[in-house]
C-alpha cells in the first residue's frame, strides 16, 4: 500500500474535508492526494511538543497582558483572569474533541469545513489568522522591552522594534529547517519558564499577596466602571488564544489522540494556577488608587504596562529583586520568543490548511523539499509581522487581538455542536464531557456555554475595541474579496476535476 494510501494517513470514519474535493466520492480522495500532494507534514510532535506550542502563546501572555488587563479591570483582574480560565476550558475541551475527530491542520477552520462549508471554513480561518501574525508581532516586541534590562536602550523606540524585526528573521530561519527543530528549542524553553513563574509565584504567595489589599482594590462600579470590566474581560479572554496552535498542528502529532488532549488540558491547569498567583501578587504590589486628576490608576500599569513581571521582582523585599529582576528578565526573554515561534507555526500552518482547500493560493501551502515545511507562508506571515512591529506600540498591538480570536471560538463551538448533530456516528476518540441528549443527539454542554460566552464577547470586543472592530471588519472583507474571486478564477480557468 501507498504512503497515500495507509489506514493512518486518512481520518477516522472517511477521507476528510482535505482529502477530496468538495461534493467528491470518497474513492476519489487516492487519486486526487497523489496528484496535488506529493509531500506531506511529517508527525514529529508528541505531547512535549505540542504543549510547548501551545504554552508559548498562552504562557506568555502573561508578560505583557497582565499589565493591559490590569490598566482596564483594575482591581478586579484576577477574577476577570479566572473567569476567563473557565471559558478557556470550554474551549480546550472543544479543541480537543474537534482536533481528534479531525486531526488535519487547519483548527477551527478544519471543523467549520466539515460542520459547515468551505466559506465558513475561510471566514474562521482567516480572522484567526490575524491574531497569529499579532502574537507574532506583539511577542518579538515585548522580547526585546524585556531584554532591555540588561541593554537599556532596547526598552526605546526604535531599537525595540529593531530587535523584535531581529528576533522574527531568526525564528522565520530556524522554522524553515523543519518544526522538529522548532519543537526542540520550544520545549527546552518551556521548562526552564514554567519553573522561573513558578518561583515568582511562590515568593509572591508567602512574601506580598496581602487579601485585604486585595478586597480593598475593588471599587464596584467606579475602579472599574462597567465598560472598563468590559474592555478588560475581552482582552483577558484572548490572552488564551494558544489553544488554536495545538489544534493546527493536528497532522504534524505522532498520536492526535492523546497526545492533543493531554496538550490541551496541561496547558489549561499551568496557566490558570499560574495566572491566579501572578495577578494578586502584582495587584497586592501595585494596589488602585486614585490619582490627582480623578481617575483610577495602579502603579502597575503606571510604571510596569510593558513588563509587568519585571514590576512583580521589583516589589520583592531585601536583595531578591537583584537576582529575580535578572532571572526574570532573561526568562521572559526566551518565553516570549517561544511565543513568536509559536505564532509564525500557527501563521503558516493555518495557511497551508487553506491552500490545501483552495481557500487561497496553493503556492501558501508549497512544502519545501528537504524539510517539509511551507516556507512560503512563514516567510509571508512574518514579513507582515515585521510591519507590525514597526509601530512601537504594544497597546494597539493588545488591541488587535481579540476581534478573530473569540470569533474564531465561537464559530469553533458552533462546529462542535453541528458535528454532534450531522454526523453522530464520526468516529471521537475524546468527547466532551456533560452532554445532554435532544432528539436523539448528544449535544456537549460546554460546547454550548462557551459558545455563547465567546459570541457575547465578541459583541464586546465590537462596542469597546475601536481599531479592533474597524481592522477586524476591514481584514473580513478584504479576506472575503480574495476568496471569492480566487474561487472564481479556479472555476473559469482550471477544467472541472472527476467526482466534482
Amino acid at each position: 500500500m501507498s504512503e497515500i494510501g495507509k489506514p493512518g494517513n486518512n481520518l477516522p470514519g472517511g477521507p476528510a474535508p482535505d482529502q477530496m474535493t468538495r461534493g467528491g466520492r470518497p474513492g476519489d480522495f487516492f487519486v486526487l492526494r497523489k496528484l496535488k500532494l506529493p509531500r506531506r507534514l511529517h508527525r514529529v510532535l508528541g505531547v512535549g511538543g505540542l504543549f510547548s506550542a501551545a504554552y508559548g502563546n498562552v504562557g506568555s501572555s502573561i508578560y505583557y497582558a497582565l499589565g493591559v488587563v490590569s490598566m482596564s479591570a483594575l482591581g478586579l483582574t484576577p477574577p476577570v483572569l479566572m473567569l476567563s480560565g473557565v471559558l478557556f476550558l470550554f474551549t480546550a475541551l472543544t479543541y480537543a474533541e474537534g482536533a481528534t475527530a479531525i486531526p488535519e491542520s487547519g483548527g477551527s477552520g478544519a471543523f467549520a469545513r466539515r460542520a459547515f462549508n468551505d466559506w465558513v471554513s475561510f471566514l474562521t480561518s482567516w480572522v484567526l489568522m490575524i491574531d497569529y501574525i499579532v502574537t507574532i508581532a506583539i511577542s518579538a516586541f515585548t522580547a526585546a522591552n524585556y531584554i532591555g534590562f540588561f541593554i537599556p536602550v532596547f526598552k526605546t523606540w526604535p531599537t525595540n522594534s529593531i530587535v523584535g524585526v531581529t528576533i522574527v528573521i531568526g525564528l522565520a530561519l530556524i522554522n524553515m529547517v523543519g518544526v522538529k527543530e522548532s519543537a526542540r528549542l520550544n520545549i527546552f524553553l518551556v521548562v526552564v519558564d514554567i519553573g522561573t513563574q513558578v518561583l515568582v509565584a511562590v515568593l509572591g504567595a508567602f512574601l506580598i499577596i496581602n487579601l485585604p489589599t486585595l478586597i480593598n482594590n475593588i471599587h464596584w462600579g467606579e475602579a472599574p466602571t462597567m465598560d472598563q470590566l468590559l474592555f478588560g474581560i475581552s482582552i483577558s479572554m484572548v490572552a488564551y488564544t494558544g489553544i488554536e496552535t495545538v489544534a493546527n498542528l493536528g497532522s504534524e502529532a505522532k498520536d492526535p489522540v492523546k497526545s492533543i488532549p493531554r496538550a490541551v488540558m496541561m496547558v489549561f491547569v499551568t496557566v490558570i494556577v499560574l495566572y491566579a498567583f501572578l495577578s494578586m501578587t502584582a495587584l497586592s504590589a501595585y494596589p488602585v488608587y486614585q490619582a490627582p486628576d480623578g481617575k483610577w490608576v495602579s502603579d502597575l500599569t503606571q510604571k510596569f504596562l510593558e513588563d509587568p513581571i519585571m514590576g512583580i521582582a521589583y516589589a520583592m523585599p531585601g536583595y531578591i529583586p537583584v537576582f529575580l529582576g535578572f532571572w526574570v528578565a532573561m526568562l521572559a526573554s526566551t518565553i516570549l520568543i517561544i511565543a513568536t515561534n509559536a505564532g509564525m507555526l500557527g501563521a503558516s500552518r493555518l495557511a497551508y490548511f487553506m491552500g490545501q482547500r483552495q481557500q487561497l493560493p496553493g503556492f501558501f501551502s508549497n512544502l519545501s523539499k528537504r524539510a517539509h515545511v511551507p516556507v512560503n507562508s512563514i516567510l509571508i506571515f512574518s514579513a507582515i509581522a515585521i510591519g507590525l512591529i514597526g509601530t512601537g506600540k504594544v497597546e494597539l498591538l493588545a488591541d488587535l487581538y481579540a476581534f478573530g480570536a473569540v470569533l474564531a471560538y465561537t464559530l469553533a463551538h458552533a462546529s462542535i455542536i453541528t458535528l454532534r448533530i450531522k454526523e453522530p456516528e464520526l468516529p471521537r476518540p475524546f468527547k466532551i464531557p456533560l452532554n445532554i441528549t435532544i432528539r436523539g443527539r448528544q449535544i456537549p454542554l460546554p460546547a454550548v456555554l462557551g459558545g455563547i460566552a465567546t459570541a457575547v464577547t465578541w459583541l464586546i470586543v465590537i462596542y469597546t475595541h475601536v481599531i479592533g472592530r474597524i481592522v477586524g471588519f476591514i481584514w473580513i472583507a478584504v479576506g472575503l474579496l480574495i476568496f471569492f474571486l480566487y474561487r472564481r478564477y479556479k472555476k473559469k480557468h482550471q477544467p472541472a476535476t472527476p467526482g466534482t
